[in-house]
């Protein structure tokens, strides 16, 4: 099948030839159909696939045609949880609507500065590409007209649902006409969602091309075992030297510990920077502006922050921390091997985590094969059961075991006289905690090491 197959309207088959497509994929396939013909559709899609096109074409095929109603609002609107999305899919209806006349593009978004805002929302607008919370504010002020809105869409509506979005899109669609047609896109298809479908689509026509066990196959996975973070520390840098590497993402799992992680590595010469929820949008999009001209060679971020970067030079992802949830382990490798590019993903873990990389497992149907690098091995490694499942930590030097076991007996006199008091296990717990180094728990081999990211008091 090829574009022109899906009857789409010439202008935009003339953005999307010159954009080097030339056969759709799956979900476009199935999904273009169904909404050029005006039908509702909630459809299950994994980040890589095309689910962008999927919708914005048949959306700038309805603004092929005029409006019935003169206003100056908007007869599309896609609301997306993050900043980055947000801006992705309006990058993207500006590439695909380049050939049709007069197509107004404007974003709101959380960290914009609302007089700009207003001054965008008072003109006529074709696509407004939202994020919930920022748009409810423009609601209730007044400021956005809904009269000729055709067509919502919800994209991701399942990362929607985990940040609490979704009570604010009920809100939101409550404020649209009935008429419009409704199209909701999610990693998942499970029961909140289709309570969420319920709620807001008119029999619509259920799609689902990529199941959460979609294989990845052009991604190789691999997983380290980290005694510590000292050890975790030496782990990242002998990954991020690798020749091999041009660009990665390293993900943690707090806004705090990405500002510290990528503070260290500038520190060590790597050219970091941080992308998390709390800078403002100025800070975001240089950033990413630096990250896509090659200025950064390590991005690190949080799950929130890196939703929706598609950048092909990334060729590594790195997790620093396992995420909490097995699809964000899904999305996080899914930055790199881009339009069927090769990439590798790297996850750090605990013995501790063996649990959690079995759900992993389970969730994507693979395998994250366990590799050693040589004069960085662990001290604890994993025990496996007959049919290749994890099982309890199988320690290589035998010893009795102790409240206090993994430490040396200096250590845990230490331990005792200190009375485990829990702030230090607090600190011990972030990336490059000042006590690394200085703490009566340090442990005194690794911190010799060539290259260290802690900080000294």
């Amino acid at each position: 099948m090829s574009f022109e197959d899906l009857n789409l309207h010439t202008s935009i088959l003339k953005a999307v030839h010159e954009a080097g497509y030339t056969t759709p994929t799956p979900i476009q396939q199935q999904a273009i159909p169904e909404l050029i013909a005006g039908q509702d559709v909630m459809a299950c899609a994994q980040t890589g696939t095309g689910k962008t096109a999927a919708f914005m074409l048949p959306a700038l095929h309805l603004l092929a045609t005029p409006a019935q109603i003169r206003c100056r609002g908007p007869r599309i609107l896609v609301l997306t949880p993050t900043r980055e999305l947000a801006l992705q899919v309006s990058d993207a209806a500006k590439k695909y609507g380049k050939f049709l006349p007069r197509i107004n593009v404007v974003s709101i978004l959380g960290g914009m500065p609302y007089p700009l805002q207003n001054k965008l929302l008072s003109q006529p607008v074709d696509i407004l590409v939202a994020t919930p919370g920022r748009l409810i504010d423009h609601i209730q002020r007044g400021r956005i007209d809904f009269r000729r809105l055709q067509m919502l869409v919800l994209d991701e509506a399942d990362r929607m649902l985990d940040m609490g979005f979704i009570d604010d899109v009920e809100t939101i669609a409550a404020a649209t006409p009935n008429t419009r047609q409704t199209l909701l896109f999610s990693a998942t298809l499970d029961n909140a969602i289709d309570k969420v479908a319920a709620k807001l689509l008119k029999l619509p026509k259920r799609i689902q091309v990529a199941s959460h066990k979609t294989k990845l196959e052009n991604i190789e996975q691999r997983l380290h075992y980290a005694d510590d973070m000292s050890h975790k520390n030496r782990l990242l840098d002998h990954v991020l030297r690798d020749e091999k590497l041009k660009q990665a993402i390293v993900f943690t799992a707090t806004k705090r510990d990405a500002d510290t992680l990528a503070d260290n590595l500038h520190a060590q010469g790597f050219a970091a920077a941080a992308l998390h929820g709390d800078m403002n949008q100025r800070e975001r999009n240089r950033t990413l502006t630096r990250l896509r001209n090659g200025g950064l060679r390590v991005l690190v971020a949080t799950d929130v922050a890196a939703r929706g970067i598609d950048i092909a030079a990334i060729t590594h992802v790195i997790n620093f921390d396992l995420p909490k949830f097995a699809e964000d382990y899904v999305h996080r490798i899914g930055r790199t091997g881009r339009a069927g590019a090769a990439g590798v993903a790297v996850s750090f873990a605990s013995i501790k985590d063996s649990i959690h990389l079995s759900k992993i497992e389970r969730y994507t149907g693979q395998r994250i094969v366990s590799h050693i690098i040589p004069g960085l091995e662990p001290r604890i490694k994993p025990r496996f059961n007959n049919n290749g499942s994890r099982n309890t930590p199988n320690v290589t030097q035998k010893r009795k075991r102790s409240p206090f076991s993994g430490y040396s007996g200096r250590a845990s006199f230490s331990a005792i006289n200190n009375g485990l008091n829990g702030n230090r296990n607090e600190q011990r717990s972030r990336p490059f905690s000042h006590d690394d180094r200085n703490g009566s728990f340090r442990n005194r081999s690794a911190s010799s090491a060539g290259h260290q990211f802690a900080r000294t008091k």
